[in-house]
């Protein structure tokens, strides 16, 4: 039985990318197994889940200022941590999930989740700790601290500091970074750009995610550039990479068109500069690889929080249109590199790339703990 219980949700791939990590993690240090990743939304409703994921990045995507203030709203509503415990659904099927899988402690990659354990905590007398891994950055919601758990794992120093001043207990923050992927730790010493000051070409990366606004035109003007090596990652969007690789093949020096690929990771610590949109598990993996970011897009709300920490270390630049996207490129490449050198410096002391392994064993610890000291979870029956 998995040890670690880890719930997520897919709204939002930074949810869905530091679940995986840990888990991951997780079995890295005790044995496979040792932990269970669900999205208990998916399991309970999962036409309504994929209806409500859509219809969240629909938003997100095209309805920017409509977003902020949704994301406003539930920052400061006092009626919405309410309506998260009545969600019947989930939260008997949580509760089944803990009673058949006993595991020794719990952990949420998404906020909502704290209010359904803390409800079964009060009322349904569960016995097992519940910690969160916050996995925004400064523009951290409020729904993440509003209902109480054993502890929180924050990303960075500065979201610490943003949740010392809303009142949170500085006890029970754990500053240990983002879980990425265990490759960027397994792999650091052997994945690096060339060296600019011996003449190389500098390698810049595009990932275009699904309902990004400028990628695929940032994409287009980069290709038409032969000042640079260019990898653009395209997911599975065949149309456009259809596109790219035509834009490619005119090139007198050769780049590279990718569909849905697993090797972002290398991607990243062996390119130079990265452009994309600030979404969490996106920044936070370019940080891990000490991969400059260029920001194309930023999605008011949570991503604000994203771009606000390079911006604030002195990382990459903010570039929405391909204009301003071959301008920062050039002005970071320009006399052997400087500027880049600037960044790549900036960003070092903010990269933790094996902050899952990290996490994991904290979990473990307290899931150690809690074996030697008390039995099984206890989970009475539902109140009337």
């Amino acid at each position: 039985m998995p040890t670690v219980l880890i719930l997520t949700a897919g709204f939002g791939e930074g949810h869905n990318a530091a679940a995986r990590a840990l888990a991951a993690g997780c079995d890295d240090l005790q044995g496979p197994g040792a932990a269970r990743v669900v999205d208990l939304f998916a399991l309970t409703s999962p036409r309504l889940n994929e209806i409500s994921r859509r219809a969240y990045l629909g938003v997100i995507n095209r309805l920017p200022r409509f977003w902020r203030h949704a994301y406003s709203y539930m920052d400061r509503s006092v009626l919405l941590p309410r309506a998260f415990s009545w969600m019947d659904g989930s939260l008997r099927r949580l509760a089944q999930i803990i009673r058949d899988d006993h595991p020794r402690v719990v952990c949420s990659t998404y906020p909502v989740y704290a209010f359904l354990v803390e409800k079964l905590q009060r009322e349904w007398r569960v016995d097992v700790p519940h910690f969160n891994v916050v996995t925004d950055s400064i523009s951290i919601n409020s729904l993440w601290w509003k209902a109480d758990c054993a502890g929180w794992f924050l990303p960075n120093e500065d979201s610490a500091q943003v949740m010392r001043q809303a009142g949170v207990d500085p006890a029970r923050l754990r500053i240990c970074g983002f879980p990425v992927n265990l490759f960027f730790s397994r792999h650091a010493g052997e994945h690096f750009p060339p060296e600019l000051r011996a003449g190389a070409r500098p390698r810049v990366l595009i990932i275009v995610n699904s309902g990004s606004r400028n990628a695929a035109a940032i994409a287009r003007r980069l290709l038409a550039e032969e000042e640079w090596d260019v990898t653009c990652a395209v997911g599975r969007d065949d149309r456009l990479r259809g596109a790219l690789e035509a834009a490619a093949a005119a090139r007198r020096n050769p780049a590279r068109i990718l569909g849905w690929t697993d090797e972002i990771p290398q991607l990243l610590m062996s390119h130079h500069a990265v452009i994309g949109k600030a979404g969490g598990a996106t920044t936070q993996e370019a940080i891990a690889a000490r991969c400059p970011m260029i920001v194309s897009q930023v999605v008011p709300g949570q991503e604000e929080g994203n771009y606000e920490l390079l911006r604030r270390h002195g990382v990459g630049a903010l570039a929405e249109t391909p204009d301003a996207a071959a301008a920062a490129l050039r002005r970071a490449f320009a006399n052997g590199g400087a500027v880049w050198r600037d960044w790549r410096a900036a960003v070092t002391p903010l990269s933790r790339p094996d902050a899952a392994r990290i996490v994991a064993g904290q979990l473990l610890g307290v899931a150690g703990a809690s074996r030697a000291t008390a039995p099984l979870p206890a989970l009475a029956a539902a109140p009337a």
